[in-house]
């Protein structure tokens, strides 16, 4: 599972073995995680991260987008 960014307590990471689906990234903190799609970023579910957390994480994935979409394409080679 690669981390592709770092931005203070949150971690920005893919795992391998979701090539089937469509664009997206993994937010983490702790051990805490919610999902974002990257085209358009969109909301895709949370396990127990809080709330503020949440919309932190949609911030710096939106600032972030074009980025996290060319990693996402250069790790499942699309």
């Amino acid at each position: 599972m690669p981390t592709v960014l770092r931005i203070g307590k949150f971690r920005f990471h893919f795992y391998s073995d979701e090539r089937g689906e469509s664009p997206h990234i993994h937010v983490a903190v702790a051990q805490t995680e919610c999902k974002f799609w990257l085209t358009p970023v969109a909301f895709a579910g949370s396990k127990g991260l809080r709330p503020a957390d949440v919309r932190r994480a949609e911030r710096l994935v939106r600032a972030h987008a074009e980025f996290l979409r060319e990693k996402f394409r250069e790790w499942h080679n699309r």
